[in-house]
């Protein structure tokens, strides 16, 4: 069963490991074009689905397990990148999507598309990074405290919803409005979902992406970084280095943008990825 979330963007699921994986689509045929989040969910895709369905893509925005609208819980075993990566490869292959599929990754969504890549988990075409991780750039602070036990043990509901809520709020800067900020936390009112969260973010770890820079750096793959200038977790210069670094990859600078650039600039990161994507 699908249901329509906005205009020709709708929500539907498939089974993954004996759970459902929800995920954005627009039904149509195209290109694929998988996107993945990292410590938010699918909302971060949806400002610019359309308009990647209006150029013949055929976007799909997963839910990673136990976040988000889909079932199942992340432990700290699962939460990590490598096994997340294999997730989504079950994710595509649930699908049934075959041949080249070009992917997108935000935040640690952005490692796991890295790893999808690199190891050959997917037959992967085309690379975008939208304010991902890179090398040594995680976890932020406001993340790596809940990688002690202590902490996670000690910490109520109220005190995880008011840490995402200033989190949400920063990453989207100029976007910031009181609907977007609930649609946003929504997931985080589940405690299921809270508990998935404090695992991905207790498996975060940034030799994931420090360990692959040598594989990127011989991956003649095209890689595409959009980035939202002013961000305040993932800092521009880290991707000033990567497509210095790493052959095949270009940066698009999105000014005033945060971390969530397809809320403040959904046209152009969306014109961005099309032209890539389609190239």
């Amino acid at each position: 069963m699908s249901e329509i979330i906005e205009s020709t963007v709708l929500r539907a699921e498939v089974e993954v490991d004996g759970e459902p994986a929800s995920y954005l689509t627009v039904e149509q045929d195209g290109p694929a074009v998988l996107m993945l989040h990292g410590t938010y969910w699918s909302r971060v895709w949806l400002p610019v689905m359309d308009r990647l369905a209006a150029a013949g893509l055929r976007p799909i925005a997963v839910d990673l397990p136990g976040l988000g609208r889909s079932g199942g819980e992340l432990t700290l075993e699962t939460g990590t990148v490598p096994a997340l990566a294999d997730w989504v490869a079950r994710f595509a292959s649930a699908l049934k999507l075959s041949g080249p599929i070009a992917v997108a990754g935000h935040d640690i969504g952005g490692a796991v598309a890295q790893h999808l890549l690199v190891h050959d988990r997917l037959d992967v075409s085309r690379l975008a990074l939208v304010n991902s991780v890179t090398y040594d750039s995680w976890p932020v602070s406001s993340v790596a405290r809940f990688r002690d036990p202590a902490i996670v043990a000690a910490t109520t509901a109220d005190e995880i919803l008011t840490a995402r809520r200033q989190a949400v709020t920063a990453a989207l800067a100029g976007a910031a409005t009181e609907q977007r900020i609930a649609d946003y936390l929504n997931p985080w009112t589940d405690a299921r979902v809270r508990r998935s969260w404090m695992a991905m973010v207790g498996g975060a770890d940034n030799r994931y992406t420090r360990d692959i820079v040598p594989a990127l750096r011989q991956n003649p793959i095209p890689k595409l970084l959009i980035w939202g200038e002013d961000d305040g977790f993932q800092k521009v210069e880290y991707a000033e280095r990567f497509a210095s670094e790493i052959p095949h990859a270009t940066l698009i600078r999105i000014p005033g943008a945060g971390h969530i650039p397809t809320e403040n600039a959904p046209d152009q990161v969306a014109r961005a990825l099309t032209d890539f994507f389609t190239a």
